[in-house]
């Protein structure tokens, strides 16, 4: 048997987080033991029993796993903030429950003949939880202070408005604040104009980084959505407590325009970073949904009350091409070649998810109606012979005689810990190298990669909206997250056609093209596809687990 075979026996466990960081998914941090809770237990309580005496009503208990990174909209871009965000708040559009993108805060819209302006009529009854009627300024305030350079901290989604006039340049500093193409044309009237047609921006405004903010609040409280007794929403449900790293409770918001449509009086969120501790929990009772812990998987997968499906995302490797060994294209695909993705889905991850041979995940349809993946195919393999080959030639055009040291960098859970050893083993059978491993909490960790100060290190992306373009306008020039140190001027321009193309066949070449440009340069290592695997209790029914966006809640209910 393989050595990282027998290593697999010994450290599987797995955790992944429900929903989409067009970012890395959020480190997790394990709980501290808590003696009284420990006691609680023996005495037959528990905590979650002792939180129920404040909850009345339809009550559904989730698990976040840790403390959302912000829930201000455009700070929170990341899997373990979407997930809150999206239910305590709304869009001018939102998914429907056929995952399209319908009608959220604006009750309609009028697109200009050229495809360029979009007028966003705000529904009237469109209010916050304080009150205050939800306005097109309060979107203008939002947006601008996603783009504005000076922001602290910035934020990471600010791209993500570069299909709006004006927004680049302003983000850049290369710009104004007025420059920006959104408009209040009255207080529930809003205009916006774009660069260029852009047939997917209805989709991307569901995405929480265009949220709105309620500008009179924000300005007289900047850490407005820092607690609970601040914090406004706009969206299905209000914050109505929050226990830092420890639990949310949502509540429904009565102000909310469609609110009626709303059966859950509360929702409990605790934060357990622990995939055994949290089925446990689901099976005594205290979570209504939980994910399968891979050593049980073969003996859940198939039960009714498992929920199976689709979620656009990749979870990846990165080289740092500043870093030696991996200013070598050579060395690069040496590793890649060296890793049977096959077998770490099947026997790491587990749970029925897919290795990936390429960056872009299944369900993307062309407009001619073929998946993006079939059409581009298979782009990376396991190859071990040609992994040797090309180490060796890359090793002799730098001149090294041993390859330099290799540190492999995780941010902390216990199912990329499983893999990254997985990923260690592999190398070194079938390359010979000795990778260390070294695993940082998610602050520290996502910090260090955006600043290039990591060699080799993890990675996974969330689609933020639904188009093959999101996850491959990483990798172009400066964009915050390339992360790599790549440069090319030709894919920049491939990717800049991607967008701003307006026969769609041919956008979508351009796409086929960068990815396979992706491949060869290999400056990250695809692993596998995400897919949403959900243990869900009995009487728990509506909620919207959709396949490139956010979990859902609105219609979630409880018998």
């Amino acid at each position: 048997m393989k050595k990282w075979l027998v290593l697999l026996l010994a450290v599987l466990t797995i955790f992944f987080l429900a929903a989409c960081t067009a970012n890395d998914s959020a480190g997790e941090e394990e709980p501290a033991e808590d003696n009284e809770a420990e006691q609680a237990e023996e005495n037959g309580e528990t905590e979650s029993e002792e939180t129920d005496e404040a909850l009345e009503g339809k009550v559904l208990h989730l698990n976040n796993g840790v403390e959302p990174t912000s829930l201000n909209p455009s700070i929170g871009f990341d899997a373990v903030s979407w997930d809150p965000l999206n239910n305590l708040m709304e869009g001018l559009t939102r998914l429907d429950e056929e995952s399209k993108a319908a009608e959220g805060a604006a009750e309609s819209w009028d697109i200009s003949e050229d495809g360029l302006t979009y007028t966003f009529h705000i529904r009237e009854d469109a209010n916050w939880s304080n009150g205050d009627p939800v306005t097109a300024g309060d979107f203008v305030y939002a947006w601008k202070l996603m783009l504005n350079p000076e922001t602290e901290p910035a934020s990471p989604a600010a791209f993500l408005a570069y299909f709006i006039e004006g927004a680049e340049a302003f983000n850049s500093g290369e710009g104004s604040a007025e420059d920006v193409a959104v408009t209040a044309v009255d207080e529930k009237t809003l205009e916006v104009v774009l660069t260029a047609p852009t047939g997917f921006f209805l989709d991307l405004l569901t995405n929480p980084a265009f949220f709105p903010v309620n500008h009179k609040v924000a300005e007289e409280n900047p850490d407005w959505h820092a607690e609970a007794d601040s914090f406004v929403a706009n969206g299905p449900f209000k914050l109505e407590s929050w226990e830092h790293d420890s639990e949310m409770v949502f509540a429904k918001n009565e102000a909310y325009w469609d609110a009626d449509a709303v059966k859950l009086d509360k929702v409990h969120w605790a934060m357990v970073n622990d995939t055994n501790t949290q089925y446990q929990m689901f099976e005594s009772g205290d979570l209504d949904t939980a994910s399968i812990p891979p050593e049980l998987s073969d003996e859940l997968i198939d039960g009714d009350n498992v929920f199976i499906g689709d979620y656009g995302g990749l979870e990846f490797y990165r080289f740092n091409i500043t870093e030696e060994p991996f200013q070598n294209k050579k060395i690069r695909q040496a590793f890649s070649y060296a890793l049977n993705r096959a077998d770490i889905a099947e026997f790491v991850v587990k749970n029925g998810v897919e290795p990936a041979y390429g960056f872009i995940s299944p369900g993307f349809t062309s407009p001619s109606g073929e998946d993006f993946r079939d059409v581009n195919g298979k782009l990376v393999s396991f190859d071990p012979d040609q992994a040797k080959q090309l180490l060796e030639e890359g090793m002799a055009e730098e001149g090294y005689e041993e390859l330099p040291p290799v540190v492999l960098s995780y941010n902390t859970s216990d199912l990329n810990k499983a893999v990254a050893e997985t990923v260690q083993n592999m190398l070194n059978e079938n390359l010979g190298i000795e990778v260390s491993l070294e695993n940082q909490e998610w602050g520290v960790f996502a910090e260090a990669q955006t600043n290039l100060e990591l060699q080799f290190s993890r990675s996974s992306f969330i689609n933020d909206y639904n188009d093959p373009v999101n996850f491959l306008e990483s990798f172009i020039t400066d964009s915050y997250m390339n992360r790599t140190g790549f440069s090319s001027e030709e894919y920049d321009e491939l990717i800049e056609k991607g967008k701003s193309e307006t026969d769609q066949e041919k956008r979508w070449e351009y796409l086929y093209e960068a990815e396979k440009m992706l491949a060869e340069e290999m400056i990250a290592v695809p692993i596998r596809y995400y897919n949403t695997v959900v243990l869900q209790a009995d009487g728990v029914s509506g909620i919207l687990r959709h396949p490139v966006g956010y979990f859902d809640l609105k219609y979630a209910d409880v018998e």
